[in-house]
């Protein structure tokens, strides 16, 4: 384990759906996964995405109610 990481150094990322979840700094992102632009401890890591992933629904199906309520 890196130091970064013996540390607790985390980053926020994102998928296509625009779903969160956090992964260790020091790790390659799993493919369909970027960087969201937060890096930190866990918990403060944690904390950003509860203030940011307010609506919890995938972005497709976000996109499907917003056509069939027009």
């Amino acid at each position: 384990m890196s130091e970064q990481t013996a540390d607790g150094v985390y980053k926020v990322v994102l998928n296509h759906e625009e779903q969160y979840s956090i992964w260790l700094a020091d790790r390659e992102n799993a493919p369909g996964w970027r960087d969201a632009g937060k890096q930190g401890p866990k918990e403060e890591c944690l904390e950003y995405i509860k203030q940011v992933w307010t609506d919890m629904r995938p972005l497709s199906l976000r996109k499907q109610m917003a056509t069939q309520s027009r």
